[in-house]
């Protein structure tokens, strides 16, 4: 018989494969398949299984997975520890991303490679500002003053600290309980060196055998425990990892000590010392395990340093603000704040939320999160951003977007989503780790085969040491690190440059961008056009009544141009009319109904869109704009065109320098834009650029971006209009600008918040300094195995009689990972705009 069922908690392929590796191996099932995308496993068996038994098989393996009838809700809820009570969401993720974006909702150590999972950092509230009692810590207040049940003045309420501070500090405090013990250890057994050893003056070797043994128990199954119960799972999963290797080789070592120890006369003679002692490898295994630990501690400590951007970003986080209700000012909790309060803004103060300013005008400095260290002037209607620091002027603002819509917060979200995600490149370093502990297990085996027969007395005891010390040396875990610590730290460095990047892939593939497509208006341009003159055919309508025209039909439209001309419309006092039947035509421009009149407004193929004719002596009026690299837009009533509006939009001023450096590193720059030839053609002159396209639709851009690809190009597209969109979705990179609409942004691989070219440099330039140490990472993780096992196997020892002993051998592992961090953490000082 065959039953379907539902399973709750996978989120990737190797969940899939897991969950039906499991289930299949239930007494009674004779097939199980499991399907990601609708969560179902179809089970074939050979009588009737209750859900019982597959439920308490899931749990019993030790996956957080669960199982229940399709249709029903989940009868069965895994049993999960007690969530830590760290800052943050408590989401923790595996810094090796094993099972890609996958996250854990407690603190432990990864199923896979065994690591201790990270957690993310995030804007959730804090307690920093919070007040309790230091007699009755139930009492937590918002603000000082006095307990009310014993009347003492309330304390500042300490944060709990992160989880990853937990982590290092319990790390910690195992490393000096493991080194306190390892060290009299180690000294016994190198007194064995010393002539005519003192130690045996006090005691036989054997009963200092025996301290030693007392004293590696602590080590081994308290502050190292951890490592053989990583090893346990791993092999029970067959996850294979770096604690499959230390599990193995410092067990063996411990164990064959303890049996060599209890049973001497098991051994031939040459494993035992003058003495008839067994020679016992206690100091091996817990000099091994305590360097291994050290080894964590620093990677644990080194973690905290790799996302120190998104640290630094969540400082910038204000925790109260002060809202005007009714005239009258509050200070709040920043979590009260609702969309729509106004809220004042003092000099020097960090703006609590995003949202626009109603009253007064300011600097403010937008530094942390534009990467740009001039004060932005901000007047009435002007944005303003959580976490960007007011100047010297107060304001009053009102709340648009709080709490997780805030840009700082999806700033923080996309930094997390980024570090998690897997680059290409990460492929390499996944295919090498799938094959690396079985064929270093392999190797170890064939060198304690070879030293056995073919090595010097004592062949045996050379052969042991050797193949746990080849087993000790290898170390997957610095080829796993090796992309996702620059990933993180990349992603970070960007974030503080204002340059956002959705995903690792984004970062990979604009290392190879050779052609980018810009569009013109809000992206080449500054996007704050303005009406600089209105043109009449010198008909039946002044120049008053078109602007009336333009301004009324524009009223229904979001686009910045037309926002332009209502502004200027209500400035220059015109009444703005009732527009019905309004309809926006992509690429060409708008139309409705006015007074019972058709009213058309656009571009020249809006024109011909509605058949209105167009004079060859009023196209030439307007064509005299147009060559200044002005927009010019026709106004169309019942079929006739009866005026045009003339719109001017500045040229940012880090244009031409942004495309003149992105030329200087072999990219092509290639502007297409909607507007007419003669102003592309002037826009494109001023800035030097040769390659333009204009009178381009949303399927033009598209369209070309398909015939770049096409011809082998990697092409990346920079765009701030709903207009860019599918382009932005199709190129290989997509580039959006900050200022833009949400839908360009969301399309985009890549957001600028400040939103101009120069961003592009940065991206560029930050994708180029991650790539190449992400490069640097892999091949010296890749070299440091290829050289350190060969060595650990002995091939020194025939010519210079050199040999590594298991204890360097832990030394150089710890050491690998560390070092492969460190390099990472060296973006942080790069250079990128």
């Amino acid at each position: 018989m065959t039953h379907t069922y539902h399973i709750h908690g996978m989120t990737c392929n190797g969940c899939r494969g897991h969950v039906e590796q499991t289930l299949s191996k239930v007494a009674g099932v004779t097939s199980a398949s499991v399907n990601l995308e609708k969560a179902e496993a179809t089970i074939e068996m050979e009588s009737h299984i209750p859900i019982e038994t597959f439920q308490k098989t899931l749990l019993d393996d030790g996956g957080s997975y669960s199982i229940h009838n399709v249709g029903e809700h989940q009868q069965h809820p895994v049993e999960k520890a007690e969530k830590p009570k760290g800052k943050g969401t408590g989401i923790f993720y595996c810094p090796m991303h094993c099972e890609d974006d996958k996250t854990y909702d407690e603190a432990g150590d990864c199923p896979v490679c065994g690591m201790d999972l990270v957690e993310e950092q995030n804007l959730s509230a804090t307690t920093a500002e919070q007040w309790t009692c230091p007699m009755h810590p139930e009492i937590i207040r918002d603000e000082p003053g006095s307990c009310p049940i014993c009347g003492m003045d309330l304390v500042p309420l300490q944060p709990d600290l992160s989880a990853e501070e937990k982590t290092y500090k319990k790390l910690s405090k195992k490393f000096w309980i493991a080194g306190a013990l390892t060290l009299p250890i180690f000294l016994i057994a190198m007194s064995e060196m010393i002539p005519n050893n003192p130690l045996y003056d006090v005691m036989e070797q054997k009963w200092w055998n025996w301290i030693q043994f007392a004293l590696s128990i602590p080590v081994v199954f308290y502050a190292t425990w951890m490592f053989f119960e990583r090893a346990y799972r791993s092999i029970k999963t067959w996850n294979l990892n770096m604690f499959t290797l230390i599990g193995i080789g410092a067990g063996v070592a411990w164990l064959f000590s303890v049996f060599g120890m209890l049973f001497p006369d098991f051994f031939p003679p040459q494993f035992k010392t003058e003495s008839g002692a067994v020679h016992v490898y206690f100091e091996a295994a817990t000099v091994i395990l305590t360097l291994v630990l050290m080894g964590q501690v620093l990677e644990a400590r080194a973690h905290s340093k790799t996302n120190s951007a998104v640290k630094e970003l969540l400082k910038l986080a204000p925790n109260k603000a002060v809202r005007v209700v009714d005239g009258v000012e509050e200070e709040v909790s920043i979590e009260k704040i609702q969309k729509g309060d106004t809220l004042r803004v003092k000099p020097g103060e960090k703006i609590p939320v995003d949202g626009v300013i109603t009253e007064g005008q300011t600097t403010v400095d937008e530094s942390m999160i534009s990467g740009e260290p001039i004060p932005v002037n901000k007047i009435i209607d002007d944005k303003v951003s959580s976490g960007t620091i007011n100047g010297n002027q107060t304001f009053l603002m009102k709340a648009e977007k709080v709490g997780n819509d805030t840009l700082l917060s999806q700033i923080v979200q996309m930094v997390n989503d980024a570090s998690r995600s897997r680059a290409p490149i990460q492929k390499l370093a996944d295919t090498v780790s799938s094959y690396f502990v079985p064929v270093v297990v392999i190797i170890s085996v064939i060198t304690f085969a070879v030293w056995a027969v073919w090595g010097p007395e004592p062949a045996y005891v050379f052969a042991l040491v050797n193949a746990i010390a080849v087993l000790i040396i290898a170390c997957p875990c610095a080829l796993g690190l090796a992309t996702p610590m620059s990933i993180m730290v990349g992603v970070g460095k960007g974030a503080q440059n204002g340059v956002l990047v959705k995903n690792a892939e984004a970062l990979e593939k604009m290392y190879k961008v050779d052609t980018l497509i810009v569009d013109k208006t809000g992206t080449i341009t500054e996007g704050k056009p303005t009406v600089e003159a209105i043109g009449t055919s010198k008909g039946d309508y002044s120049e008053n009544e078109v602007l009336q025209f333009i301004a009324s039909l524009n009223s229904s439209s979001e686009h910045p141009l037309a926002e332009a001309t209502v502004k200027y419309g209500k400035e220059q006092g015109v009444e703005v009319l009732k527009t019905e039947n309004f309809n926006a035509v992509t690429g060409k421009g708008v139309e409705g109904k006015i007074d019972g009149k058709k009213v058309a407004l656009g571009n020249i193929k809006m024109m011909e869109h509605v058949n209105a004719a167009l004079s060859t002596d009023f196209q030439n009026e307007a064509n005299e704009h147009q060559k200044k690299g002005k927009t010019v837009s026709y106004l169309a009533i019942d079929e006739a065109v009866v005026g045009f509006v003339v719109i001017g939009d500045k040229i940012k001023e880090t244009s031409a320098k942004a495309i003149k450096a992105l030329q200087e590193k072999g990219i092509v720059v290639i502007m297409l834009t909607g507007d007419n030839h003669d102003t592309a053609q002037a826009v494109a002159k001023e800035l030097n650029l040769q390659d333009f396209k204009a009178g381009m639709l949303p399927e033009d851009k598209l369209a070309e971006v398909k015939k770049l690809q096409e011809e082998g190009h990697v092409v990346a597209m920079a765009g701030d209009g709903i207009n860019d969109a599918p382009a932005l979705a199709k190129s290989d990179v997509g580039i959006a600008m900050g200022t833009g609409t949400d839908v360009a942004i969301e399309s985009a691989m890549i957001t600028l918040v400040k939103g101009d070219l120069h961003g592009i440099v940065k991206a560029r330039n930050l994708s180029d300094a991650v790539m190449k140490n992400i490069k640097q990472n892999l091949f010296f993780a890749l070299i440091y195995n290829t050289i350190g096992i060969p060595i650990a196997a002995g091939v020194l020892y025939p010519v210079f009689g050199l040999l590594l002993s298991p204890m360097i051998a832990a030394l150089a592992m710890s050491f690998s990972s560390v070092s492969v961090i460190a390099n990472a953490l060296r973006l942080r000082t790069v250079k990128i705009g």
